[in-house]
């Protein structure tokens, strides 16, 4: 009992107010060092004889490689009566080719201490996984037999079709999802970059000869990419893709129609009636990777609205309350990007929503931000595109980002010192240059009856 006490005492004495045991800690945080450069191993390049080119990058310190065959078909390849048919292709290759069946696609591919993939993208579809850096040879034969030679399996059509549509059934009870179709339609129209969803009987009416006719119009060793990242025996995978890829026909171009988006100030409104909520995006469109502003505006994107610190979040999230996850993002695809803020506003103060999101667009384009506030985004763009790109599937994404754009194959290692290199001054040129208030398109998704008379300060609503 008078041990028990006896540390009680102690511990009074300890918490004591202007006690010596108390612990000081300092008022301000310890101040950030130095940004590091950001570097990417030079990849080592070779084209085989039918036009694939190959990246091989060394890197890490862990046994596994990951290997990505990037062909140039995706979404953007599809004609306007077949949206999700570069979906269901991709769907069927991984059923089997002419000498495996799906399951010995998983089974080789486990074996091998990974897995294999195919996703579908707009401007993409990748091929490939991660594995034991020791299997590197035979993952690199098996993405190969899987692009080159699929059985596509009549019996499994059915299947994938229902799949697709119940897919299809969630995005469409999705208010986001909504939101984004009809925004890309207004924006893109007819053009495959505005084609979200399809219908239930695009669906039902794919056939197999659709699936094998894609196929063989959107794949091919010319319009594909090989990269290969992680630990390997260089000459062992060399030997490998040339193998396995050599007898691989070129294909058809890849010549996808040019997206040609238009906007003008409107309001596009998607009745949800008893919504609790509107969803709404807010966008125009903008100038994509390749061009000298690219950089100025991605920092210009984050300290207004794409940062978890950003104006547009501390204003309607932090001060008014009026949403939980606001975000704006520059959206890019081939040739094409748009800038565009999200969010879920309560239903009462849409109209208020949206004032406020145009007051810090305005607020920015007359006075560029404080040297303190910028250095915050700048180390918060820094620091996530390293962490982003320190794994495999990192520097795979930048190649693939760097090939797709066009852009100097320094990026990469140049991209940090661009972002620190950006002025207040800039960040503000490009807020008056590309967010142009006058050509914003405006789509919420809401209940029409609560919301119409809040936003018809903020354009014509389209009908």
């Amino acid at each position: 009992m008078r041990s028990h006490l006896l540390i009680a005492a102690l511990v009074a004495a300890a918490i004591t107010p202007g006690s010596a045991q108390q612990p000081q800690f300092p008022s301000e945080p310890p101040k950030a060092g130095a940004p590091r450069d950001f570097r990417v191993p030079e990849a080592r390049r070779f084209t085989l004889d039918n036009g694939l080119p190959v990246a091989l990058v060394q890197w890490g310190g862990m046994p596994k490689v990951r290997v990505t065959l990037t062909v140039r078909s995706g979404n953007a390849f599809e004609k306007s009566g077949e949206v999700w048919l570069a979906d269901l292709t991709a769907d069927l290759m991984r059923e089997g080719t002419a000498t495996r069946s799906a399951t010995e696609i998983s089974a080789d591919a486990a074996r091998m201490g990974g897995g294999l993939s195919v996703s579908v993208g707009s401007d993409t579809t990748t091929i490939g996984g991660d594995v034991l850096s020791e299997f590197g040879p035979q993952f690199v034969e098996l993405v190969a037999d899987v692009a080159r030679n699929p059985r596509f399996p009549e019996s499994e059509l059915p299947r994938l079709k229902t799949n697709l549509s119940r897919n299809l059934a969630v995005g469409l009870s999705q208010p986001q999802q909504l939101a984004l179709q009809k925004f890309r339609s207004v924006l893109y129209g007819d053009h495959a970059f505005g084609r979200v969803f399809p219908t239930d009987a695009m669906i039902a009416g794919y056939t197999l000869p659709q699936v094998k006719a894609f196929h063989a119009a959107t794949y091919g060793a010319a319009r594909s990419r090989l990269y290969v990242v992680g630990q390997f025996d260089a000459a062992a995978t060399e030997a490998a893709i040339r193998k396995a890829f050599a007898g691989w026909t070129k294909g058809a171009p890849a010549a996808s129609e040019p997206a040609k988006p238009s906007s003008v100030r409107s309001v596009h409104l998607v009745d949800r009636p008893g919504a609790p909520q509107s969803t709404m995006v807010l966008g125009m469109p903008t100038v994509e990777p390749s061009s000298d502003d690219f950089v100025a505006l991605t920092v210009m994107d984050a300290l207004l609205g794409g940062a978890f610190g950003s104006r547009i979040t501390r204003n309607i999230r932090e001060d008014k309350g009026y949403t939980y996850s606001p975000y704006s993002e520059i959206s890019t695809r081939y040739r094409d990007a748009y800038w565009a803020q999200n969010a879920d506003v309560t239903t009462a103060q849409t109209g208020l929503s949206l004032k406020e999101i145009f007051s810090e667009i305005d607020r920015l384009q007359a006075e560029p931000p404080d040297d303190k506030e910028l250095t915050g985004i700048k180390n918060y763009l820094a620091g996530t595109y390293v962490l982003q790109n320190s794994s495999r599937g990192g520097i795979t994404a930048q190649l693939q980002y760097v090939d797709l754009h066009g852009l100097p194959a320094t990026h990469p290692n140049t991209y940090v010192k661009k972002v620190y290199a950006v002025t207040p001054q800039q960040v503000s040129q490009v807020a008056k240059k590309y967010l142009k208030d006058d050509q914003a398109t405006i789509v919420i998704v809401g209940d029409r009856k609560a919301i119409e008379e809040q936003v018809k300060p903020f354009g014509a609503i389209a009908k």
